[in-house]
């Protein structure tokens, strides 16, 4: 992308860097990936959960070896963690299991009225 600067003069700008290699180096931390499955859960957006799930197990050895550790078929994973998927407890707590998560309940904070 050029942008004009003044007259006739022009100025490059920088090249935009791609975030999802960094996005999938950091989801590779068990702790970072726990925080950021647990942000998509607060956000209370379905879509958002399984959005996150995928960018964990591709993070975490990809959706093929994923199923592999989950015994899911492939295509079946895909299909679970697709925008309009919708995992039951047992495969969510199988994959959850195939990338070092698990599943976990706290006491809701209340907000102040």
């Amino acid at each position: 992308m050029t942008i004009r600067k003044g007259r006739n003069r022009r100025v490059s700008a920088p090249a935009s860097v791609p975030h999802r290699p960094h996005l999938l180096a950091w989801l590779k931390d068990p702790a970072n990936a726990a925080a950021y499955v647990e942000a998509a859960i607060d956000e209370g957006d379905p879509a958002g959960l399984l959005q996150a799930l995928r960018n964990v197990a591709e993070a975490r050895g990809g959706i093929s070896r994923i199923a592999e550790k989950t015994g899911l078929n492939r295509e079946a994973l895909y299909r679970t963690l697709s925008k309009r998927g919708n995992p039951q407890l047992k495969s969510l707590s199988a994959i959850l299991d195939a990338t070092g998560l698990r599943l976990s309940v706290t006491p809701a904070t209340r907000k102040a009225a």
